[in-house]
């Protein structure tokens, strides 16, 4: 039997999620995703889009913010980096996920950790839409 790790480097959030720090009453929710207009990501990110699931300025969600990442064939994402983490669930289709110098290949199922501040892309590899989940820290959180 493993013995128990000592996770370090986790904000403490006491203190920072309160009530008066969310923007809109948190509520339960119940949505199809393709009921959640898609939006466009612009030229640095060809045939890619995201849906805000589930976020702070719409759900009150105090922690995480999920999105759909939609990317067509032939598209991705821009190369790039973020002062927080990703987590990722492939929903369907496949892909390539650039981290740092590394490309991981990807396909319905994986998931994928992209640490903070880390220097990542992702490119559809298929012939079919590439989909997956992405959880962020709220936009409270990300800002600070």
């Amino acid at each position: 039997m493993k013995s128990a790790v000592h996770l370090t480097g986790f904000k403490n959030l006491s203190g920072v999620i309160s009530k008066e720090s969310i923007m809109a009453e948190p509520t339960a929710k119940v949505v199809h995703y393709s009921d959640v207009p898609a939006q466009i990501f612009g030229d640095t990110a060809p045939g890619a889009s995201i849906r805000w699931l589930i976020d702070d300025d719409r759900d009150g969600a105090p922690v995480y913010a999920l999105r759909m990442v939609e990317i067509e064939p032939g598209g991705n994402s821009p190369q790039h980096s973020h002062p927080y983490e990703h987590e990722n669930f492939v929903v369907q289709g496949t892909g390539r996920l650039l981290i740092e110098e590394t490309w991981y290949d990807l396909k319905e199922g994986d998931v994928a950790f992209v640490p903070a501040g880390i220097l990542h892309q992702y490119v559809n590899a298929g012939e079919t839409t590439f989909k997956f989940l992405c959880g962020i820290p709220v936009k409270k959180l990300r800002e600070e």
